[in-house]
């Protein structure tokens, strides 16, 4: 068994800074607006019954909660793993897709970073071995710098 180079999935919280805090924040903000105390002064505000109200926080929670889900789902879907002599890109949730590369194949990697990533510590890669698509796509990956590092593609460029 050959030795790990690095391993990693996307972070969700790298991927998304803005959007997690926002949804962290509708989810901790509904549900305090659902509780009874907070729901009927805020229906006193609104000249309104506390319930609705409370059932507003409640689908504000929950919709949060959701969308989180759903984009930490996401970011467990991938899975990268460099060893000396390949590298394992693993896709999919409940049907997985493998796409295992000799490193001797790569022929270039491309790391992209936008500022909030280059900020956030994350990046793109892209993997090409032959013709103009790339054979491997991952986004959000922490440290991409050192998949370029530990790739002969990337130690060539």
């Amino acid at each position: 068994m050959s030795k790990v180079l690095y391993e990693a999935s996307p972070s969700l919280v790298r991927m998304n800074p803005f959007g997690s805090f926002l949804l962290l924040l509708g989810l901790v903000g509904g549900m305090i607006v659902a509780t009874p105390p907070v729901a009927s002064v805020l229906g006193a505000i609104l000249m309104m019954p506390s319930a609705p109200v409370s059932l507003g926080g409640l689908a504000l929670a929950a919709l949060s909660f959701l969308w989180l889900l759903v984009w930490y789902i996401q970011t467990k879907m991938d899975h990268l793993v460099i060893k000396p002599d390949e590298i394992i890109w693993t896709h999919g949730l409940l049907s997985k897709q493998y796409t295992e590369i000799a490193q001797s194949s790569i022929r270039s990697v491309r790391v992209q970073q936008s500022l909030l990533q280059r900020i956030m510590g994350a990046g793109d890669v892209f993997v090409y071995t032959a013709g103009d698509m790339p054979e491997v796509v991952i986004r959000g990956l922490p440290s991409p710098e050192l998949v370029r590092q530990h790739t002969s593609g990337g130690e060539r460029s």
